[in-house]
């Protein structure tokens, strides 16, 4: 079952914020995403209800292994996308704007043709000969970036 665009963009915020901060609350959430507390709680509900998050005793979230995979695969075609559109020119708040809504509509199958083909088009093709000022290098760094751990709990 597909899960819904505003879903989608509840769990990549998770992601994030679970890479710069050891604890996600509902209210960071709210913050990050400039929504009301009520709507975010609803939403965090309907995730946790369809088993995409886990909310601990003291409110903390918690992806759980399906909220993961789905947060990062929309975290890396919203980078990846982003990245893309700046380096075809595209002025970057546009290239945000437009790599948040298509990373919800693109297919798994074109996304992953899409990548794989800038990706072989940019090991092949440097420097000058590159007209999309995209490096091997920028595509490692998106890597680095979805694979990145969680922020570790501090423990003062």
């Amino acid at each position: 079952m597909a899960v819904p665009e505003s879903l989608e963009n509840y769990l990549e915020n998770i992601f994030i914020l679970s890479r710069h901060q050891s604890i996600v609350k509902s209210v960071d959430l709210a913050r990050a995403m400039e929504f009301s507390k009520p709507s975010v709680s609803r939403a965090v509900h309907i995730l946790e209800d369809e088993g995409y998050i886990t909310i601990g005793d003291h409110g903390n979230l918690s992806l759980t292994k399906s909220g993961h995979e789905i947060a990062s695969r929309v975290y890396e075609r919203h980078l990846f996308l982003t990245e893309f559109f700046k380096a075809l020119g595209v002025n970057p708040q546009t290239a945000e704007q437009d790599a948040c809504q298509i990373e919800h509509a693109i297919s798994s199958e074109t996304f992953n043709l899409m990548k794989e083909h800038i990706s072989q088009f940019v090991k092949n093709v440097s420097g000058e000969d590159n007209p999309l000022k995209l490096t091997a290098e920028d595509l490692g760094q998106i890597e680095d970036k979805v694979n990145a751990p969680p922020a570790a709990e501090d423990h003062e």
